[in-house]
């Protein structure tokens, strides 16, 4: 349903009465309520409403906005209208949550794994998975880990799909089209099984108010872990092998916005019936060898930064480590896989750990490393230990060439590492944007206590407005938000030009956050990008806000689109690695040259990218591999004659 951006209409923050009475319908539909004795004691009924209440306000939260959307759906692409309900939770973006459908509400992969068990659990294949974040529909013989099937799975039941390799992280929300709990097998059955309506990649789920890309899914959901764990299924979905992947029927392309043909389906299968028959000689690694393998290459890892940047804070890692970051950027790459076969073989699920998480855990146990619990399903590495023997007196071992599209390439010896990337070294960087503050003459005498410094951090300034108020005793006594005005904050803080300005003055108090925030916009900005955990002190500030890589995309010869790229040195990205990158992504010619007019006398040449087609997305992609945030991009899109 959301293959394609739907329009979404300007939202509006829900009312209160509104907001409480839909979490209210979704907790009926969902029967989320747990179930209550007929008679309860007074504190039993107050830590049921209280139960309630933060249930509500977790479906919910109080800062939910609501917006009209019209897309399209169905094979014959029918008009549809709805609404979608945006909202944040804590310390995370703004997300739609739920969609409204005629008069039925639908979650979101956000809240599916927020709350686990909200709706039955299905499972399919990751080679099935694929196809549904096309937008395909999962058919019966696809469906994995059953009989038996979740009771809740009866026709019309909304139902997530989630990987057999990763059993525990919903990927897809459906309806199903048949009563699946009812079957006593899948094997020779035909016809769909549920009907896919929401995905993880798909526009519901990139859609963010602030054009932040998508939220990353986790490696694994404690609480569906535990699900999974009540029905057995764990063992079933850690137990299917590769046939259980190549089995045909698994999805259908019939519904909206499907273009392959079953000719290109019965293809594959032949291409992956070829890679069964080759793994018929290649003898299978036991659980022990494939842990020392992703063992290894873990402490391969932490010694190619150890030894390639001995001198840079933390060998070139900024802690903490997400688990994400870990898997690819310290093990991946270390991992000796020589053949198609050792690539299928050596793979996470397949260790006695099951999951990066539980890797890290049990790194931390042997003392290698100090690692923590983040959001209740990540768990993040704080620190390594740099010192241990492990890592000092490692011997690297001969690992692959970078895999061509003739095949896997040959081994290459102690220097594989190295020469495994495209020469890039912008590539996995990790980026900082550091706004920095001057104050000017007039609020020297506020910075007295900080004598010899020139710029300061948000916090710094926070920490040395609040050491002035305290010293001058001029915290409200009978409130503390309140600040009283004394002659200094007077003159050099308030000049009273404006309605505002005469209302403070003429009060003699001021709110403690308006105060520092009008201190704040009273100060000249400076900016420093610091790259790979560089400390502050040791880049050079520049005056004026962060610069930002600037997309522009416009029409050429008549209706030709093309993509340019401009303003990368800030971010330390070479633009001819870059250009060689998305020519051969976006399959199509590419430019380097420099932009006019951007660079002034004597200075290095500002150089733009151009690529043929609207390659906004690509380009996107490459510049996240390059630790550049969206938040730093600002895209022009001049084929609408628009900015946006």
């Amino acid at each position: 349903m959301f293959k394609k951006k739907p329009q979404i209409k300007p939202a509006a923050p829900l009312r209160s009465s509104d907001r409480r009475k839909l979490a209210d319908q979704i907790i009926s539909d969902y029967e989320l309520n747990p179930p209550q004795a007929d008679e309860q004691t007074p504190e039993q009924n107050a830590e049921a409403t209280a139960a309630h209440t933060a249930l509500r306000n977790s479906l919910l939260p109080d800062n939910v906005q609501a917006a009209r959307f019209t897309t399209t759906h169905g094979p014959n692409l029918e008009l549809v209208s709805g609404t979608v309900y945006i909202g944040q939770a804590p310390n995370e973006d703004s997300r739609i949550l739920w969609w409204q459908l005629e008069g039925t509400l639908y979650p979101s992969v956000y809240i599916l794994w927020r709350h686990p068990d909200m709706v039955p659990l299905l499972h399919t294949p990751g080679i099935v998975v694929k196809k549904l974040q096309g937008g395909a529909d999962l058919m019966t013989p696809g469906l994995a880990g059953g009989p038996p099937f979740p009771e809740g799975a009866t026709k019309g039941a909304v139902v997530a799909v989630a990987s057999t390799e990763q059993p525990s992280v919903p990927v897809a929300v459906g309806v199903c089209e048949i009563d699946v709990s009812a079957l006593a097998q899948v094997q020779g059955q035909k016809g769909h099984a549920v009907e896919n309506l929401h995905w993880y990649g798909d526009e519901l789920w990139a859609y963010s108010p602030s054009e932040r890309p998508g939220r990353q899914a986790p490696d694994e959901i404690e609480g569906w872990v535990r699900v999974l764990e009540d029905r057995k299924l764990v063992e079933k979905t850690e137990k299917m092998d590769f046939e259980d992947e190549a089995e045909d029927g698994g999805v259908s392309l019939a519904s909206a916005e499907r273009s392959e043909s079953t000719g290109a389906r019965e293809n594959g299968a032949g291409v992956e019936q070829g890679i069964k028959e080759q793994r018929d000689d290649v003898p299978a690694m036991s659980q022990g060898e494939i842990d020392d393998a992703f063992r290894s290459a873990f402490i391969y890892g932490v010694y190619h930064h150890k030894t390639t940047q001995a001198s840079t804070p933390g060998h070139g890692l900024v802690f903490p480590l997400s688990q994400s970051f870990v898997m690819s950027n310290l093990i991946q790459p270390f991992l000796p896989a020589f053949t198609p076969e050792q690539k299928e073989q050596l793979q996470i699920k397949k260790t006695s750990w099951k999951n990066i998480k539980k890797f890290i855990k049990a790194m931390d146990k042997e003392k290698k490393l100090k690692s923590k619990e983040k959001d209740g399903h990540e768990t993040v590495i704080l620190d390594i230990d740099f010192k241990d023997a492990i890592f000092t007196d490692f011997k690297p071992y001969r690992l692959p060439k970078k895999e061509t599209l003739n095949g896997t390439a040959q081994g290459r010896g102690d220097k594989a590492v190295e020469q495994i990337d495209s020469g890039d070294d912008s590539i996995g960087q990790n980026l900082q944007v550091i706004t920095l503050y001057r104050h000017s003459s007039k609020l020297q005498p506020l910075f007295e206590a900080a004598a010899g410094k020139q710029l300061f951090t948000p916090p710094e300034v926070r920490e040395i407005i609040t050491a002035y108020i305290e010293k001058e005793d001029l915290v409200s006594a009978t409130n503390k938000r309140l600040i009283k005005l004394n002659a200094i904050l007077g003159n050099a803080v308030f000049d009273g030009s404006g309605n505002l300005d005469k209302e403070v003055l003429a009060k003699g108090f001021v709110p403690r956050d308006a105060l520092i925030d009008r201190i704040l916009h009273a100060m000249n900005t400076s900016y420093a990008i610091l790259r790979n955990g560089a400390a502050i002190q040791d880049v050079k500030a520049k005056s004026g806000s962060p610069p930002k890589v600037t997309i522009v995309l416009e029409t050429r010869s008549g209706n030709k689109t093309v993509t340019k790229v401009s303003g990368l040195e800030a971010y330390h990205i070479n633009a001819r690695p870059l250009a060689d990158e998305l020519r051969k992504v976006c399959a199509g010619s590419t430019s380097v040259e420099p932009l006019a007019g951007a660079a002034k006398k004597n200075e290095k040449e500002v150089m733009e990218v151009m690529v043929q087609g609207p390659q906004k997305e690509s380009v996107m992609k490459a510049l996240e591999k390059r630790g550049v945030q969206a938040r730093w991009v600002e895209v022009v899109d001049k084929t609408k004659g628009k900015k946006r």
